[in-house]
């Protein structure tokens, strides 16, 4: 059994046997706090649940613009849905008979390959030229900086449809600013030429709309890359006898790399549902001959009134995007585990 006694002002030591233990002050009421074995942590009950509570809006909107559309497309696209179907208001189901149908055409494969082709060659031209303009910003002067980012933005900032139609008027036949250059230029033969005549020529003017909308993003994201490197790595470089070429594979370069990671998976999606540029070009033509899978999901369904075979290419184009998707995500998760 032990004694415990307070302690007193006369400094001396206890009595053999009497143990002291530590007496929390009084708290001005006379009466003193233990330590209670229920008490939790100040600050530890509603902190938890914060998070996800500052995430439920946006949880609730996303699910509601996003999740129940998904679901009423991948319902519609098992069935067959037609003018006269809705007239009746009649619901057929047909299964899985709308994806055989999609799966086994060569047309859906022939524009499955077009998409694919015409998404790398967007996105290889994007990233090369918008990473050139990135570190030129990072180099250029205050003022000269300024100029070409609201150059930048503003091409950005342009409505797609009205970038669309300056690119048509641009191209046009008769009247284009182009065909009028080039004849002024020598080359009289393209005074009058289509430049929507042929499937090349129109993914050339589509490409380099694309293009040029999507510069500005990739610029502006990798030239705000540039500005975390820290300068003395550039000083060492130079310390050591490296050139541009050896600073910028050795010094910018690793740094760059997550955001070129990311910045190119966005241009891919980008690139990929790419829709009112190329239908308000040209609808797809010429012959249906630069439609992509959301083209032609769109002509398939609303277009001839198969909106169960539209809803069945749409929902095929999701779960290609979602295997983007995926593919990233596990590179990214297998980067962070290396870095660890």
């Amino acid at each position: 059994m032990s004694v415990q006694t307070d302690r007193t002002d006369t400094g001396t030591a206890a009595a053999p046997g009497v143990r002291k233990t530590d007496v929390p002050p009084p708290d001005g009421t006379g009466i003193r706090k233990g330590k209670g074995k229920g008490r939790r942590p100040a600050g530890r009950g509603g902190g938890a649940s914060a998070p996800y509570l500052l995430l439920l809006p946006a949880l609730l909107v996303t699910v509601i613009l996003l999740g129940w559309p998904l679901i009423k497309n991948g319902m519609l696209s098992f069935q067959n849905l037609n003018p006269r179907q809705l007239i009746l208001h009649l619901t057929e189901w047909r299964g899985f008979d709308n994806y055989t149908d999609v799966l086994s055409s060569t047309d859906f494969w022939k524009v499955v390959q077009r998409t694919v082709l015409f998404t790398a060659v967007n996105v290889v031209l994007i990233m090369a030229l918008g990473t050139l303009v990135g570190l030129l910003l990072a180099r250029l002067g205050k003022r000269m900086r300024l100029v070409l980012l609201l150059g930048l933005v503003l091409a950005w900032a342009m409505p797609v449809i009205a970038a669309t139609t300056v690119y048509q008027w641009l191209f046009a036949q008769r009247f284009g600013v182009v065909n009028w250059l080039l004849a002024k230029a020598g080359w009289t033969s393209m005074a009058d030429y289509n430049w929507f005549g042929t499937q090349l020529s129109t993914f050339s003017v589509i490409t380099l709309l694309l293009v040029w909308q999507s510069i500005p993003f990739v610029a502006i994201n990798l030239y705000a890359a540039t500005t975390t490197i820290p300068k003395e790595l550039y000083e060492a470089a130079s310390i050591d006898g490296a050139g541009t070429w050896k600073s910028f594979t050795c010094v910018t370069f690793p740094f760059m790399r997550p955001f070129l990671w990311a910045t190119t998976f966005l241009e891919v999606i980008w690139i990929f549902k790419a829709f009112p540029q190329i239908f308000a070009m040209n609808k797809g033509g010429p012959d249906r001959l630069t439609e992509t899978l959301p083209i032609y999901a769109f002509v398939e369904g609303p277009g001839n009134q198969h909106y169960g075979m539209g809803a069945a290419i749409s929902f095929l184009t999701i779960l290609i995007l979602l295997g983007l998707t995926a593919y990233y995500l596990r590179t990214v998760l297998k980067q962070e585990e290396d870095e660890l």
